[in-house]
Order: structure tokens, then C-alpha cells, then sequence
């Protein structure tokens, strides 16, 4: 027996799922106890360290996601809108922490998570890694400092096979500049432009989207104004900062009261 939090993985086949498994495995504060893949799934009932290609680990692929809750003390998911809700309600049966990544969540899919987190601690977030949860902070600042006379721009590159747009991290700083210019983002942002659109409207939040190759991750915010510009960057190498970031939720979130929580409050920003 070990007193170290059990910690399940969802969408283990995929790449962050592979990426979290290893990230719990490299863990001394964590145990790996389940990884849960969909039903149908070929790796299903198999070792997940022969899935992966390796050693074995001791730990079978399930497609039962509710038994693998319930002999843990944490659930990690980095999987897709539908499927997050439907394990938020089975983190919340089971009374593990819920630590959601998945991106591409619309405000009602947002809102379908409330249930749950009046059962269990659920910390949601659009990135899990430090640096961008401080770029948040520092795009609030200054767009609370700066007036419409700077135009804000949310630019954003990721790999080819990402499949929503903007991304989860770029909505997350429009909000934060749209927070500290006083607005509600739905209000002022600009998500497309093709064609003949006119000149830019003030105090618009606009959002480019890149897509190609192996990017990782890579974000900047933009304030452009007459003679002169400011550029907040950042800039992902490796998506294991992102499994570091939602493994230390997990840990934070043990022995907390049931509530929704984000990256900020894990980290104290």
C-alpha cells in the first residue's frame, strides 16, 4: 500500500494522454492506478506500458471509467467536451479531484460542469503550464492600463492536428484582456476576418489562428496603436509543462472543499 494519491488517466492513447501517463510514472507524489480509454478502443484490456510500447506497468486499459474513479484519489483529462462532461458526473459519483484540459468546451458545455463540482473538486483551465497562467495575469494588467487607442490582437500556432479554434489558451488571455478593459469578451470579440470586412472596429479583441507542423503551443498578445507596440509571448517547447501543470492540480486539489477552480488558484496568482 503507498499513501501517494492514485491518479487515473483518460484518453490514454492519445498524445497528452501518453504524455500525462509518463509524467505520473516519473512522479514521487503520485501513483499511476487506472488509465481509461473509449469503448471499442483497441487497447482496451491491454497493459498500458505494452500498449505504449514498453515494459508492462501492472495496469490495464479500461473502458469502465466509473471502477477506475472509484480506486482513485484523481482523475486527469485531456479528452473531448462530451466526454468531459460525462466523467465529470462519474469523478463526482466516485468523489476524486477532476482536472479537466480539454479544449473546444462551449459556455454551455462549461456550464454542464457545475453539477459536479458541488460533489467534488473539479480545476478546470484552458492551459495548465505556469508561464501562461502568468502571461493571463500580465494581459489583464495591461489592458487595464492601456486605453482603446491600443488595439488588441490574440494570435496563436499550434500543430496540424489540433481541431478546435481559437484555442482554449487564446480564449483564456481574451478574456483576461477583455476583464481588464471592463467588457464581456462575446461583446467585443473578432474571431474571422476574410474578404472585404471593413476597417478594424475599436476596442475589438481580434484572435489569429496558425495551424501547422509540430508546434507546441505558442501565444502572443498584441496592443498596436498609433507608433508603437506591445508584444506579451509565450512560447511551449514541450506539452509536458502542461502534464506537469495539471498533475500539481491534482496533488492541490487533495483535501479541498468541493468547488470549480482554476489554474490560478492552484498556483496562488
Amino acid at each position: 500500500m503507498t499513501d501517494k494519491p492514485g491518479i487515473v488517466i483518460t484518453g490514454a492513447s492519445g498524445r497528452m494522454g501518453q504524455m500525462l501517463i509518463k509524467t505520473v510514472l516519473e512522479s514521487d507524489k503520485a501513483e499511476l492506478a487506472g488509465v481509461v480509454e473509449r469503448e471499442g478502443h483497441d487497447w482496451v484490456g491491454q497493459d498500458i506500458g505494452i500498449a505504449m510500447g514498453g515494459a508492462a506497468l501492472g495496469v490495464a486499459v479500461t473502458d469502465d471509467a466509473l471502477a477506475a474513479f472509484s480506486e482513485a484519489q484523481a482523475v486527469i483529462d485531456f479528452t473531448a467536451p462530451e466526454a468531459t462532461i460525462a466523467f465529470s458526473k462519474l469523478a463526482a459519483q466516485a468523489g476524486c479531484v477532476h482536472v479537466i484540459g480539454t479544449t473546444g468546451m462551449s459556455d454551455a458545455q462549461i456550464a454542464a460542469l457545475d453539477p459536479a463540482a458541488r460533489d467534488t473538486v473539479l480545476v478546470r483551465a484552458g492551459n495548465m503550464s505556469l508561464g501562461v497562467n502568468l502571461l493571463v495575469q500580465l494581459t489583464k494588467k495591461v489592458a487595464a492600463a492601456l486605453d482603446e487607442e491600443f488595439d488588441i490582437e490574440v494570435i496563436e500556432a499550434h500543430h496540424h492536428h489540433k481541431v478546435d479554434a481559437p484555442s482554449g489558451t487564446a480564449l483564456m488571455l481574451g478574456e483576461a484582456a477583455a476583464e481588464g478593459r471592463g467588457v464581456k469578451l462575446a461583446d467585443v470579440a473578432d474571431r474571422g476576418r476574410d474578404g472585404i470586412t471593413g476597417a478594424r472596429k475599436k476596442g475589438d479583441i481580434g484572435f489569429t489562428a496558425i495551424r501547422g507542423g509540430d508546434i507546441v503551443g505558442e501565444h502572443d498578445v498584441l496592443f498596436a496603436a498609433a507608433g508603437e507596440r506591445i508584444v506579451l509571448r509565450h512560447m511551449a517547447t514541450d506539452r509536458a509543462i502542461f502534464a506537469r501543470g495539471a498533475l500539481k492540480a491534482a496533488l492541490w486539489g487533495q483535501g479541498k472543499a468541493a468547488g470549480a477552480y482554476d489554474m490560478i488558484d492552484v498556483l496562488g496568482l
